[in-house]
């Protein structure tokens, strides 16, 4: 395990002092960068993490799962590693605070999701998103992909694509989708419509041959409904836990993670700078393993103030 800077063990002391996080905070993590560790092609919880997560929940903090990452997804992906965590559901907010609910271990090998609130695209955001893919298409300048998450998370993943000589190749290259399809844009939007949406994420690449003239472009990007994202997320699940958000530790690596400006300690964590701060400190760690490290850290000193 990593040593921490004297600067970081500092600043996690002075957070337990000046906050309630004893009393009142809990946990707030991505994985994706943050919490997870890649080897041999696997990724998986890093161990020091999630014996650090560990170690805290055993005091008494609650743990949130703040990921893009599909439910679905997780489940198949790390479901059963939680358990080794916390004997307790889990709580996830998945698909960029679109849906929130709770990993629960089932039997002996598998866990399921039970949804605690869900935020679907309105008809009407739909009906822009569809333009906007349109648009993209009509303009021939990209090679579009949309990734569909369905109101009914069961569904997994779905992938449409305006060329159906892709599917093959699409199924091949994104293997966690439930669906790879093509049609027109009326029918995608009626699909959509119909079946309701949580998430869309619109990729468009522009292929390399005129990458010179449209360099600055940056088309793809996550459609969830208005005001939904990790910091809301975050917030639902809070109320729904019953803790504070402005007293707790929130860790994330990107500028998706929005949430970290709700937290009161904003864990930055790799080599992406963060404009996020917290509402009462901020720290900056190399990976995960550092993350693990400040988890630990926080762990300790909780237990001898309660000694």
């Amino acid at each position: 395990m990593p040593a921490l800077s004297s600067d970081v063990a500092g600043q996690l002391h002075d957070f337990r002092r000046t906050s309630a996080f004893t009393a009142r905070g809990g946990v707030v993590t991505d994985l994706d960068g943050t919490a997870l560790h890649e080897q041999d092609g696997r990724v998986f919880v890093a161990e020091v993490v999630a014996e650090g997560l560990k170690a805290l929940v055993d005091l008494g903090r609650p743990v949130v799962v703040n990921t893009l990452r599909f439910p679905l997804n997780v489940i198949r992906t790390f479901g059963r590693e939680w358990s080794a965590i916390t004997r307790q559901p889990v709580p996830l907010v998945s698909l960029n605070g679109a849906m929130v609910g709770l990993l629960s271990p089932t039997g002996e090998t598998d866990t399921t999701f039970d949804e605690l609130a869900a935020f679907p695209l309105s008809p009407a955001e739909v009906d822009a998103a569809v333009a906007e893919i349109a648009r993209l298409v009509d303009e021939s300048l990209f090679d579009v992909v949309v990734f569909i998450y369905p109101r009914d998370w069961r569904e997994g993943e779905r992938i449409w694509t305006p060329q159906a000589e892709r599917i093959d190749g699409l199924r091949a290259k994104y293997r966690s989708a439930s669906e790879v399809f093509s049609g027109s844009l009326t029918a995608l939007g009626d699909r959509l419509r119909a079946q309701g949406a949580c998430m869309l994420s619109v990729q468009a690449d522009v292929p390399q041959d005129r990458r010179m003239a449209y360099q600055h472009a940056n088309p793809s990007r996550f459609v969830t409904t208005a005001g939904v994202d990790k910091l809301s997320g975050a917030r639902e699940a809070a109320a729904r836990l019953d803790f504070d958000l402005d007293q707790s530790v929130g860790a994330g690596d990107t500028p998706m993670d929005l949430f970290l400006t709700g937290v009161g300690l904003a864990v930055q964590v790799g080599p992406i700078p963060l404009s996020f701060e917290g509402r009462l400190a901020t720290v900056r760690l190399r990976d995960p393993a550092e993350f693990g490290a400040a988890l630990f850290e926080l762990a300790r000193i909780e237990a001898k103030e309660a000694s």
